[in-house]
């Protein structure tokens, strides 16, 4: 049989998807994880608006709230000497014309960076959007367009939160160096002195673990043994960035557990343990 008689090939079709109507065949929990997440991140929005807006208690001197640092309120400059803040008149920095809390520009740039970060996109894409829930769950949205249009493509900016917060870490930083300064002098120890610490150190962590931390200590390189110092650095970012989950969840209920405990102690529910 030559080539022009031989018999054409069956047309071959592509197999559509097989008729599953269940969302999901997992039979583990996997609901789990999701709702977890989803708990501790509506939890911490909820505390986290209530307490921007409260515009009092979040200075027991020597301790200022990270969630009102660096602080804007005209009495500033007073609560670094000492005087204790319970409802600040909004003048100073902003101006007589911003008139509640100042802690509402003040997180812009923290909850920004959490908002845009890699790991929390991950998060509160499976656990609010649904996009997907878990690996072998159909999600109930018809399509997926990605971030390549709005309002998505805004996550893009995340670089630039992350340049913003390292200027908020170093201001955290100082914070937590004030707060070993007294009434009596400098060099004490109190509980909401190790609260500050902890807080910047875990900060701190939190940024060095970010990707674009890794890649811009890193990235655009052809050849590491050229650069030994970035290599050097690149190889203790990637050892963070391993434990960017564990380390961005810490971080997160800890600056919280902080304002909370400024709070405490600055409106008298608390009373601030000196350790030496």
């Amino acid at each position: 049989m030559t080539a022009a008689t031989a018999a054409p090939a069956p047309e071959v079709r592509p197999r559509g998807r097989a008729p599953i109507r269940e969302r999901t065949l997992r039979n583990d929990r996997w609901w789990a994880e999701p709702t977890i997440t989803g708990a501790v991140l509506v939890s911490f929005i909820i505390y986290s608006t209530w307490a921007a807006f409260q515009n009092a208690d979040y200075y027991a001197r020597p301790y200022l709230s990270p969630f009102y640092s660096p602080c804007l309120a005209s009495v500033c400059g007073h609560a670094r000497a000492g005087a204790s803040i319970v409802h600040p008149p909004m003048v100073g920095v902003l101006g007589p014309w911003w008139a509640i809390s100042p802690a509402i520009i003040v997180l812009i740039v923290p909850l920004g960076f959490r908002l845009t970060c890699y790991y929390y996109r991950k998060a509160y894409y499976r656990s609010i959007w649904q996009s997907p829930p878990a690996c072998a769950v159909r999600e109930p949205h018809a399509r997926y367009r990605g971030e390549t249009r709005f309002p998505l493509i805004m996550q893009n900016v995340h670089r630039w939160f992350f340049y913003l917060g390292l200027l908020f870490n170093c201001v955290l930083t100082w914070d937590a160096v004030e707060a070993f300064h007294f009434p009596n002098g400098w060099g004490h120890v109190g509980f909401g002195t190790v609260m500050l610490v902890l807080n910047a150190v875990f900060l701190w962590t939190y940024s060095l673990s970010c990707h674009s931390c890794r890649h811009i200590v890193g990235g655009r390189l052809k050849h590491f043994s050229r650069h030994p110092v970035r290599f050097k650095l690149w190889g203790f970012v990637s050892k963070l960035n391993a434990r960017h989950m564990q380390i961005a969840w810490v971080s997160l209920v800890f600056v919280a557990l902080t304002d909370l405990y400024v709070r405490l102690v600055a409106s008298g529910w608390v009373h601030d343990p000196r350790i030496f």
